[in-house]
């Protein structure tokens, strides 16, 4: 069985052909186009270009916003405008014609890694995405738990402080990026994660103590988040999460953590994601085997 599946991201489309077992044959990536039209003509041409060499037995997609598969509408917003509040489902489905499985892109990442990577093995997971902002999924017997208004895992809007800061505001890299340009007196812009964990290594004192903020912001939050949905483990996502030693870091503020509230006697386990920007692709892969397997019970 080969599938064709699709990660749709704000300045770039990746596409791949990906078997049952998970295997990417191939893959590559194209600008994403300004317009709808232009959108469902690249779609087609890719599909087109495989024509002779690959039979698909359907399409899958990571989106961006409040994807619900169910209707084959993508709420909420995102920087594609056009894909939203538009029957996408039904439309690629009469263009591929293929069967058409369409999930939101932390929770295709959430799937890709429950099932071939960092949560592989188990049933129950949440997972992390950290970048400028923090989001998440919830993965709940291997199947994603989206919650009654699609918001099921954006940890990113959990207050976690007195002054009601969210997770997004201070577990981020934006968060450490802002933190050391306030140091140092510099303008936002002159300064992103990239260059602030660089000086963080380089032994820089500013940056350290808001790399060390960072994360204990998502130390609190996994402690949380384990005490509210038990999960087996926590996995990280994005780009900073691939840092040697990030996720353990965190995983010692956790066991602090834990010393300080005796009451506690569950460990939360954190684990960095496994297969980067692939996960999104295995993820979507993996929700239209879903979507096929039950349509067939």
């Amino acid at each position: 069985m080969k599938i064709l599946a699709f990660d749709i991201g704000g300045s770039s489309l990746k596409y791949a052909v990906i078997d049952e077992a998970g295997t990417i044959l191939t893959k590559d990536k194209k600008p994403t186009p300004e317009t709808r039209d232009g959108f469902f003509a690249l779609v087609g041409e890719i599909a087109a270009s495989f024509a002779g060499q690959y039979v698909f037995s359907g399409a899958a997609f990571s989106f961006p916003g409040a994807v619900d598969d169910a209707t084959g509408v993508i709420g909420g917003a995102s920087a594609i405008p056009y894909i939203h509040d538009f029957p996408m489902r039904q439309e690629l489905e009469a263009r591929l014609e293929l069967p058409i499985a369409m999930e939101n892109d932390a929770n295709c990442a959430a799937l890709g890694e429950s099932w071939l990577g960092a949560g592989k093995g188990h049933d129950d997971m949440a997972f992390l995405v950290i970048g400028s902002g923090v989001g998440g999924a919830v993965v709940k017997d291997k199947r994603i738990h989206h919650g009654r208004h699609l918001h099921g895992g954006e940890f990113g809007f959990m207050v976690v402080g007195a002054d009601h800061h969210i997770l997004s505001e201070t577990g981020s890299t934006r968060a450490v990026a802002e933190a050391v340009a306030d140091a140092k007196g510099v303008p936002h812009d002159e300064m992103d994660g990239e260059k602030a964990f660089a000086l963080a290594v380089g032994g820089d004192m500013d940056a350290q103590n808001a790399v060390d903020a960072m994360q204990e912001a998502l130390a609190r939050a996994a402690y949380n988040i384990q005490y509210s949905i038990d999960p087996e483990v926590i996995v990280l996502g994005g780009a900073v999460s691939e840092r040697p030693g990030f996720a353990e870091a965190i995983q010692q503020k956790i066991d602090q953590l834990l010393k300080d509230v005796e009451i506690a006697h569950v460990r939360p386990v954190v684990a960095a994601a496994q297969h980067g920007n692939d996960a999104n692709l295995l993820g979507a892969v993996r929700n239209l085997l879903d979507k096929l397997e039950a349509k067939k019970k």
